[in-house]
């Protein structure tokens, strides 16, 4: 098993994920969440690592507030990207970017950092506890993280809204290995169990697209957009709509005291 590197498909990620109505509402519904982990945080420049942060959205928009953002991908085409568009926002001061997978980041920090972004990410990972705990350990006492997944629920919603009856009865096996559909899809109650099982106390659960993908009529999701932002906003954060969403957002402390540390 090996981790997703996009380096072959990046011009086709950017243009089907962030170029769509899907990448716009999933940035509008996450940066309601960041900005109040943001505002808990008070007014100082943070550090920021934004893990297998791809072309640097989310990075970038940090930058511009002031924080210093570390921004690791493993593919080069992905950080030239990133790099790329920090340059044209005139942020690239506040920038580091570093071409590794996320398990290997630890070795490029020299302090721990204050906030964690990890978005759209543990979906491609094979082993991804290796890489929770890896994050877990380059972040301060006290320190947030923002982890985002791709939903296997909402994968099978989504599906049988299509009719696609026989693949969900067949697994829904993924059927192409170099497609934009996440290798490894997230059990929710999972990701929650390992968050918790590693010390982590979850302080924030929403759905990401709750409503957009499931709707009957396509162009409302262009045509209607501020509507269904509105709608999307209002019942993401509560169930069953949460496990409901294509991803979901979990907003998670580790505590001041690492719990996993005993007295000798």
């Amino acid at each position: 098993m090996q981790d997703r590197n996009f380096d072959d498909i990046a011009e086709k990620f950017a243009r089907n994920i962030y170029g769509t109505t899907k990448g716009q509402l999933r940035q509008a519904i996450l940066w309601q969440d960041l900005d109040s982990l943001l505002a808990a945080s008070g007014d100082r420049p943070l550090r920021v690592l934004d893990a297998g942060g791809g072309e640097g959205q989310t990075a970038i928009k940090m930058a511009e507030r002031g924080h210093h953002v570390t921004l690791c991908d493993l593919s080069a085409e992905m950080i030239s990207r990133a790099r790329l568009a920090a340059e044209n926002k005139g942020v690239s001061d506040n920038m580091h970017f570093v071409q590794c997978p996320a398990q290997d980041i630890a070795q490029h920090l020299e302090t721990p950092v204050d906030l964690i972004l990890f978005h759209a990410v543990l979906e491609w990972i094979a082993e991804p506890q290796r890489v929770l705990d890896t994050l877990w350990s380059v972040l301060r006492p006290g320190g947030a993280l923002s982890l985002m997944f791709y939903n296997v629920n909402g994968l099978l919603m989504h599906n049988m809204v299509a009719g696609n009856f026989d693949y969900v009865q067949a697994g829904m096996p993924k059927k192409k290995k170099r497609t934009l559909s996440p290798d490894y899809p997230r059990d929710p109650q999972q990701v929650y169990g390992w968050l918790e099982a590693a010390g982590w106390h979850i302080t924030g659960k929403t759905g990401v697209r709750v409503f957009h993908d499931y709707l009957r009529e396509k162009h409302q999701q262009h045509d209607c957009f501020a509507a269904l932002l509105e709608l999307e906003t209002r019942y993401c954060r509560q169930e069953p709509y949460i496990s409901l969403g294509r991803y979901i957002h979990v907003t998670a402390r580790k505590p001041q005291e690492d719990a996993r540390i005993t007295d000798e």
